[in-house]
């Protein structure tokens, strides 16, 4: 059958696809799996329950939860009524929690758990009359449960009522608000239709090799709109969805389940990478030989083809890389990564093993693919976000702004028609505020954020993620953000990647009792001196980093400091950071 909205998936994978394991998580150690016809059951359930509630066709209902089954059954049944599905961050401030139930006009909240629940309670206190519209996922005390909605929905079922409401909803109808951060200071809420969506979803299928009985992990947040998408394609092909128990477990997980696709973004594999170099430094010292040896020669994957070059992979996988390929399930056929640009090396390592990584590029605007790499358009070239997706349009600006148009771009900004005139020309053109060039092979190669460029004292301008990237390729380096606004130079404050560094130090006999300690010694600032020179010689006077300050801790998603697909809030960090800023400087 046709799918021209997002819940007709519900009824064609009931015809085409029903399974007993299409939505799984796991419960006080034990894999959950929802069949197919448990699914769409559950999802009618709530939407009659949603009705009898008092939700209606434009109403905003939010859900504040990490990825579960639930947070399906949620969506589904608030897009079947014709409601807006406001799927909120869970690791983001009280004060947008605040701005975004005022802004959607948020009626209902489905919350996971006491954990994310008291992130609100204060402003639940401030508004009763959405205080006694919570509902959780667990027993708590004084809060309503999801299953009361499911079960006043199975006593009140009304399929004809539910079935004209299905019917009155066009491609065109927005289906959800999604809040990203604004230049303001408050976030946008991004309206995405069913078209939007299902363009995307239409357009990246046919790139990712994909069989009926292929397995698929997840663990990206469903709030966002990357992850979000890629778990409709699921859906739409009717494959299996297992949701890794947390970001600790991928790794276990993927042993367990042996998926055959993953997604993810690129400082997850930078990651996996940097366990796997530490683990090769514990070897004895004949095995760091052929260790590294397979190192260099995973690196050097796609730079000199030929059979030579075969010949060694070959015996490279056979001795080392195959071991690494079975830490992470054994089984994996893709691995798709976006929300930033991969390093090159980290793609050639992952090619070395036999897993292909296929690169995209989009924007929480754009539903959210605009390019992505593909097997097809003469292979995969390494270091860029591939073709430009079908039906969508690509040109860069004079000053190298990528804009796009097609049916993948948003309605709008919700409440914000200034903001939105301001992204979206009067030719439908959506400025995306990155930077990049296209390929003479017709591939995007993304180049920097717009918006994140800055000028230096003397009128240079400057591009920090090109320098960050680079400087990432260092095991010893966990995260950089690069400085220098109106600045004589640029200069950075650089977290450790505190695991390795903890091995150099027992290696040096560098004695310390705390991190501070640690970073503050001579020898450790001597080599972190080394590393910057070293990686300043790839970049013009202008780029070099030439002050750094280590920090002593590293920065994560629950403190702020990284969006949900790890990439640095930089605005956030300048702020937060603007003494040592200021330091590095005087």
């Amino acid at each position: 059958m046709e799918v021209t909205r997002l819940f007709d998936m519900l009824e064609r994978d009931m015809k085409e696809f029903p399974k007993e394991d299409a939505l799984c998580c796991k419960e006080n150690g034990s894999w959950v799996k929802y069949s197919t016809a448990k699914y769409v059951e559950i999802v009618n359930n709530l939407s009659y329950g949603l009705m009898q509630l008092g939700i209606k066709k434009g109403d905003s209902v939010a859900t504040i939860t990490p990825n579960r089954p639930e947070w399906n059954f949620l969506d589904m049944a608030i897009m079947q009524i014709g409601a807006l599905h406001v799927a909120i961050y869970p690791t983001i401030s009280e004060s947008d929690y605040r701005y975004i139930f005022d802004d959607a006009n948020v009626k209902l909240v489905f919350v996971a758990g006491w954990d994310l629940l008291r992130k609100i309670t204060q402003i639940l206190e401030d508004k009763p009359e959405l205080k006694n519209n919570v509902y959780t996922f667990r027993n708590l005390l004084g809060y309503k449960h999801l299953n009361e909605v499911i079960d006043l929905g199975r006593a009140n079922p009304a399929p004809q009522y539910l079935q004209e409401i299905k019917d009155s909803i066009q491609p065109e109808d927005v289906v959800s608000l999604v809040y990203t951060s604004g230049t303001t200071g408050f976030p946008k809420g991004v309206m995405l239709t069913h078209r939007n969506f299902l363009s995307n979803v239409e357009a990246v299928l046919p790139i990712i090799p994909t069989a009926e009985n292929n397995r698929i992990l997840s663990y990206l947040p469903l709030c966002h709109v990357y992850e979000r998408m890629m778990n409709y394609a699921w859906q739409y092909l009717g494959l299996p969805i297992y949701y890794a128990e947390n970001l600790a477990k991928i790794q276990e997980n993927m042993v367990e389940l042996k998926p055959d696709i993953f997604t993810t973004v690129p400082r997850l594999l930078e990651k996996v990478y940097d366990k796997i170099l530490a683990k090769g430094h514990k070897l004895s010292k004949t095995k760091q030989k052929i260790f590294f040896w397979a190192n260099e020669i995973a690196l050097q994957y796609g730079d000199n083809p030929g059979k030579r070059y075969d010949r060694k992979l070959k015996l490279a996988r056979k001795l080392v890389l195959n071991q690494w390929n079975k830490a992470l399930g054994g089984n994996l056929k893709v691995i798709v990564t976006g929300g930033a640009a991969i390093q090159p090396r980290i793609s050639k390592v992952f090619w070395a093993m036999g897993i292909p990584v296929l690169e995209g590029y989009g924007t929480t605007e754009t539903s959210p693919v605009i390019a992505v790499s593909n097997f097809f358009q003469g292979g995969v070239e390494i270091g860029t976000a591939g073709p430009v997706l079908p039906g969508t349009r690509v040109r860069i600006a004079e000053d190298g702004e990528i804009l796009t148009k097609g049916p993948h771009v948003m309605k709008g900004y919700y409440n914000q028609p200034e903001q939105t005139a301001e992204v979206i020309d009067s030719d439908g053109w959506l400025h995306t505020g990155d930077l990049g060039q296209l390929t003479p092979e017709g591939r995007l190669k993304i180049t920097g954020r717009k918006k994140e460029m800055f000028k230096t004292a003397f009128g240079k301008y400057v591009v920090p993620t090109i320098i960050e990237n680079k400087f990432l390729e260092e095991s010893l380096i966990d995260n950089i953000l690069v400085v220098g606004e109106n600045k004589q130079f640029a200069a950075a404050l650089i977290v450790p990647n505190f695991s390795d560094l903890r091995s150099w130090c027992v290696n040096k006999g560098i004695d310390y009792t705390t991190n501070e300690e640690m970073i503050e010694h001579p020898e450790v600032q001597k080599k972190y001196k080394k590393i910057v020179d070293e990686y300043n010689k790839f970049f013009g006077d202008t780029e070099k980093v030439k002050r750094f300050l280590l920090m002593n801790h590293e920065w994560s998603i629950q403190s702020g400091e990284l969006t949900p697909t790890l990439k640095l809030k930089r605005n956030v960090l300048i702020k937060k950071y603007e003494d040592q800023i200021e330091r590095l400087f005087a």
